[in-house]
């Protein structure tokens, strides 16, 4: 998987704020908060949404990606 793109600080806050309030279940939850912004037609918080939801999946991640310096 490559990384993730992250816009922001409030990216990083806000997939943060999910790891803290729901554990493991905090990728699970992004997943929601896109589908309901998707069912509501705000395409700009749906894409949000996905993206904290692969930040999350990154920062839980075990695995060394790109260099090591």
């Amino acid at each position: 998987m490559d990384s993730p793109f992250i816009s922001g600080r409030p990216a990083l806050a806000d997939a943060a704020e999910l790891i803290e309030r729901f554990g493991d279940n905090a990728g699970l939850e992004a997943a929601v908060r896109a589908e309901e912004s998707r069912d509501a037609g705000n395409l700009v918080r749906f894409c949000h949404w996905r993206q904290i939801e692969r930040v999350i999946v990154t920062l839980s991640s075990e695995e060394v990606r790109g260099s090591v310096h």
